[in-house]
């Protein structure tokens, strides 16, 4: 029998126990160990200035005393102070006589340690504000982070939003969902509204990924063209359902760029809508009598309890009805469906979701100065969001199967 591998917890870095102990021996209280002055920051600062001695070594070709190869020669150091992810680090950084030793760890004018940066990020990209960022790094290291430097390592990522957003696509996208949420962006001293919408698509492992982000201040099938033509051209060659919020002339464009997909309104905000008419008094019976229409088991029993819902409300709330009847083209595609793919596909639940974390984090900044910044801070928060999106939808290996079924020839299991 092979013998059972073990795993262990100990770091991939493992350091000797009598060294931390030789170490420690300098620590008579947390506060030396950890503090503004502590053991940490000048164990950092001796490991920086050793990785960079060993650099000017390889350089120059030779170790400190030994017999030069060349005439170009140690030159002393140079004082700098870095920004760490453990605060402030003052550093020694060694030159040399021809000034041609280009360090590598800390290059030449770099202030912030690898890191850090990716500090600031992280807690901007979770919602905190400049101050609240600002206060962090003060309280946390002692160290002083201007506004100015944050907005430079946050405009940083621009050209990764960009190389995000033109980024290709795979082939076929089985569900496709699409919501909006409205963004307060600053234009010549103006606050406007603008419209952010999300494209969060299911691949064919099962798992969500944002397909793309897109600011409009209207609505509009000249808009919806726009965004499905851009993700076909960006390699999305087929999605199967689409679901979406009865948003205004979505279902021509997707119809005119992908043919066979089905569009699905969300029954969730049909119900919502429809609830709108209802007075609190009654809201309770109705929002029942409206869940046995969606909760059939099949398309036939579904309309027949429209007609018994018309009998009893239609008289009171012709709107309702009107509205079912009218959009029951869009309503009605998800009971072709298992129950397992109508979760998935009847309502937006699981954009929704999504843009109530990214709502959290608009909430703290105010109004966005830039429709730039606002995509900035939207991708930050996506990445963040995504980050925990670890587990396919349930049961996704059976969806998949009826999928192949049921659009026979677009699906390969």
């Amino acid at each position: 029998m092979a013998k059972k591998k073990t795993t262990s917890n100990r770091p991939r870095h493992d350091i000797p126990e009598d060294v931390l102990d030789r170490i420690l021996e300098q620590v008579d209280d947390p506060k030396d160990l950890l503090g503004a002055d502590g053991l940490l920051r000048t164990l950092m600062g001796r490991l920086v200035e050793r990785t960079l001695n060993t650099e000017l070594t390889e350089h120059l070709g030779y170790s400190p005393g030994k017999e030069r190869p060349t005439a170009n020669a140690r030159n002393g150091t140079t004082p700098k102070t870095l920004l760490t992810e453990a605060g402030k680090v003052d550093v020694r950084i060694p030159r040399d006589r021809e000034g041609t030793f280009e360090p590598q760890l800390v290059a030449k004018h770099q202030r912030r340690l690898t890191g850090f940066d990716e500090r600031i990020i992280a807690l901007y990209s979770r919602g905190m504000s400049v101050r609240e960022i600002r206060d962090f790094f003060q309280e946390a290291y002692n160290a002083d982070v201007s506004p100015t430097l944050i907005s430079r390592v946050t405009d940083g990522v621009l050209a990764d939003v960009e190389a995000w957003r033109n980024r290709r696509l795979d082939s076929v996208y089985p569900i496709v969902y699409l919501d909006g949420l409205v963004v307060k962006v600053r234009h010549d001293g103006v606050v406007d509204n603008r419209t952010v919408y999300v494209v969060l698509g299911v691949n064919m492992e099962g798992r969500k990924e944002v397909l793309g982000l897109y600011m409009a201040g209207t609505e509009g099938a000249k808009f919806w063209l726009h965004v499905i033509t851009e993700l076909k051209n960006r390699g999305l060659d087929d999605i199967l359902i689409a679901c979406c919020d009865g948003l205004k002339g979505f279902p021509e464009a997707i119809e005119a760029v992908y043919p066979q997909t089905i569009v699905q309104t969300c029954i969730v905000h049909m119900v919502r809508n429809s609830l709108q008419f209802v007075s609190w008094k009654a809201r309770k019976k109705l929002a029942q009598a409206l869940k046995t229409i969606y909760t059939a088991d099949t398309e036939s029993q579904a309309v027949a309890a429209l007609d018994a819902f018309e009998a009893e409300w239609g008289a009171d709330y012709p709107a309702i009805v009107r509205s079912w009847r009218t959009n029951w083209h869009r309503v009605s595609p998800f009971f072709e469906f298992p129950k397992y793919i109508r979760r998935a596909i009847y309502t937006t639940n699981a954009i929704e979701a999504l843009n109530r974390q990214l709502r959290k984090v608009l909430k703290t900044k105010g109004p966005i100065p830039t429709e730039e910044a606002a995509m900035k801070l939207l991708w930050m928060a996506l990445n963040h969001a995504s980050a925990k999106w670890s587990m396919p939808i349930r049961q996704w290996d059976l969806a998949l199967q009826q999928f192949a079924i049921r659009f026979d020839g677009r699906v390969a299991v």
